[in-house]
């Protein structure tokens, strides 16, 4: 029996996910990238290839309040709020959620609570 490698299972995800989902301008793409030190975030259009926004946990978070969220997931939680602000300033209130081929949850769940309830709709 072959041993399953992670990466190149996440990378099958990824694929399905992209095969289905585009960014345009009035509906961009949210994109995660996660490791284990940092999340970035961008809004991306894929008909021009553009970023419209993006967002880092290095760069954008200040500790703050996550309610009960601890750790990376309260930054990760709160990252959500802050890309949510920022397309709030480029006029983008609808998105299409593109988690990368990561599974829905920890982080990746509480970037889009964050995003959802800084007042993007998915």
């Amino acid at each position: 029996m072959a041993k399953v490698n992670r990466k190149q299972t996440r990378e099958r995800r990824r694929a399905r996910v992209r095969a289905r989902i585009v960014g345009t301008a009035v509906r961009p793409r949210l994109n995660i990238f996660r490791s284990l030190t940092k999340i970035d975030l961008q809004l991306i259009d894929d008909s021009e290839g553009k970023t419209i926004v993006s967002a880092s946990s290095k760069k954008d978070i200040k500790n703050g309040d996550a309610g009960e969220r601890k750790g990376m997931v309260a930054k990760a939680y709160l990252l959500g709020l802050v890309l949510a602000e920022k397309a709030k300033e480029k006029n983008i209130e609808s998105i299409v959620f593109d988690r990368a081929g990561y599974l829905y949850h920890g982080r990746v769940k509480a970037v889009a609570e964050g995003a959802r309830e800084g007042g993007l709709k998915f």
